[in-house]
């Protein structure tokens, strides 16, 4: 049940993984401070990855559902 699980899991992550590559963050730096002027900036920092690294979760995502599946059949026997 637990390898199951964990193979549905990995399905989705790898499902999400493969639609989205990447995300940005956004993180505010101050520049200049003089009393009440205040001088920021504001960076971007892209998180990305290849869309491989979600297929290749999916195809383990997928494996584990099967495994799962196959022992319960061992278990009955």
């Amino acid at each position: 049940m637990k390898t199951k699980s964990i193979g549905i899991a990995l399905l989705v992550i790898g499902i999400l993984m493969t639609i989205y590559t990447g995300f940005n963050y956004v993180t505010t730096e101050k520049i200049v401070d003089l009393g009440p002027i205040q001088i920021n900036k504001e960076q971007n920092h892209p998180v990305e990855w290849a869309p491989i690294v979600g297929v290749i979760i999916i195809v383990v995502g997928c494996f584990l559902v099967v495994k799962g599946n196959s022992d319960k059949e061992y278990m009955i026997k």
